[in-house]
């Protein structure tokens, strides 16, 4: 399961497959205003949120002034603030999300900048059961 499940987010976050609004509105919405409270407490940049159920994959990404990316959108917006390590940050976080996943956790992902490059670096995972 875990190996489908990996194979399916590397479809939706690396290959630019069509990812689901209505897993986002089942799975993720409810969530927003939680994550939302755990970026300001761990001062973070930004959140992101991935889901998969049934094939379908879902995505969100919280900014830390509430601006609210959904799927296409929010993976856009990750590739843009990420630049050149998307790829890389993507491939390093697939095993974990899939894992997370797999055993019905949400992979919930903080995202701080770095002092030294000013660039968004992935800090820490979150789960939510």
């Amino acid at each position: 399961m875990k190996k489908k499940i990996q194979t399916l987010l590397r479809k939706a976050l690396l290959q630019d497959a069509k990812m689901e609004y209505e897993l986002f509105e089942y799975e993720l919405k409810e969530h927003i205003n939680y994550w939302y409270k755990g970026l300001k407490a761990d001062q973070e940049e930004l959140v992101f949120a991935v889901t998969e159920n049934s094939g379908y994959v879902a995505m969100v990404l919280i900014t830390k002034e509430k601006i609210i990316y959904v799927n296409e959108d929010a993976r856009e917006k990750l590739a843009q603030l990420w630049q050149d390590s998307y790829k890389k940050n993507i491939e390093r976080l697939l095993p974990m999300m899939a894992d997370n996943l797999a055993n019905n956790i949400i992979s919930v992902n903080g995202v701080k900048i770095s002092s030294g490059t000013q660039k968004p670096f992935l800090l820490e995972q979150k789960l939510l059961l």
